[in-house]
């Protein structure tokens, strides 16, 4: 690998909540040093799925719609068949973030979903490393990893509200993804 790493961040944001973290995840790992592209996957463009397979790391997201992934999601998912088949991301790094309206809203099983895709993949799976915030009675709704979520970052915004309503302290820990990803990157590509 060359000094610069390659992160990728392909997500689907029906309301505008998701792309809040993309973004975040985005600006981690230009900060800690990568090249980032976006990819909205309901719109995927050629040269953007040649930024993918280029890319050293994928950072998956995806709203959790019914207890799941969205069907925008999915459809992305089922259209990387030929790279499955290939083993085009093979060894590639990956992590997941994902948003719902409710505190939990089932987003673990989400974040297992994107997990469970990039194994197929035979992808490297990076978690945020970050402790548990807000479960301890000093503890408050401002600290990282708010909810608890160890697989990947799970967020919460409430569902009659705009993109506005992705909290700072889910924003910054979905950050934080981005530069464990890009430094995870160098470490093992470096």
């Amino acid at each position: 690998m060359n000094s610069t790493p390659e992160v990728a961040v392909a997500y689907h944001s029906g309301r505008g909540h998701n792309a809040v973290l993309a973004r975040a995840v985005a600006r981690g790992a230009a900060d800690a040093g990568a090249a980032c592209a976006l990819v909205a996957v309901d719109a995927v463009t050629e040269e953007q799925w040649a930024r993918l397979d280029a890319a050293h790391a994928i950072v998956f997201g995806a709203p959790t719609y019914m207890g799941g992934a969205s069907a925008a999601f999915h459809a992305f998912a089922e259209a990387t068949s030929a790279r499955w088949a290939r083993r085009s991301w093979r060894d590639k790094l990956a992590a997941g973030f994902t948003v719902s309206g409710s505190k939990s809203g089932d987003k673990l099983n989400t974040l297992q979903y994107l997990a469970v895709f990039a194994a197929q993949h035979a992808m490297h799976w990076v978690s945020p490393d970050l402790l548990p915030g807000w479960n301890v009675s000093t503890g408050s709704e401002h600290d990282l990893n708010r909810l608890g979520f160890h697989l990947g970052v799970g967020a919460q915004a409430n569902a009659d509200e705009g993109p506005e309503a992705v909290t700072k302290a889910d924003a910054e820990t979905a950050y934080l993804l981005g530069r464990r990803v890009t430094e995870t990157a160098r470490r093992m590509y470096g």
